[in-house]
């Protein structure tokens, strides 16, 4: 059972990176899925998820309109698409899957920087 992010990387300001989030080992079309940021020496926070019925999305507002979130099912995947990126957005990325109540699954982790 695990969650393997990847596609981080080093981005000047205004550009665009895409993370993925390969899910294996669990039914992943019964779960929402979601990805979280941790900048240094700041608390963690929730930037996306994707609901596994209708595909219902949510944003934090600092990314609202630069960010898309999608979920391949067949794949099993995960996709953040990041445009218009900032300096305030470098920070290791993560994606979450909450299996059940005080079972959270984590990915590794992705770090993203923006120059500026």
């Amino acid at each position: 059972v695990q969650l393997q992010a990847s596609g981080g990387g080093l981005v000047q300001a205004g550009g665009s990176l895409g993370l993925s989030c390969a899910a294996s080992g669990f039914t992943f079309e019964d779960y929402a899925v979601g990805w979280f940021r941790q900048a240094p020496g700041k608390d963690s926070e929730g930037v996306s998820c994707v609901s596994n019925t209708f595909g219902e999305t949510y944003y934090a507002d600092s990314v609202k309109g630069r960010f898309t979130i999608s979920r391949d099912t067949a794949k099993p995947t995960v996709y953040l698409q990041m445009n218009s990126l900032k300096p305030e957005d470098t920070a290791n990325y993560y994606c979450n899957v909450r299996l059940g109540v005080g079972d959270d699954l984590w990915g590794q982790g992705t770090l993203v920087t923006v120059s500026s």
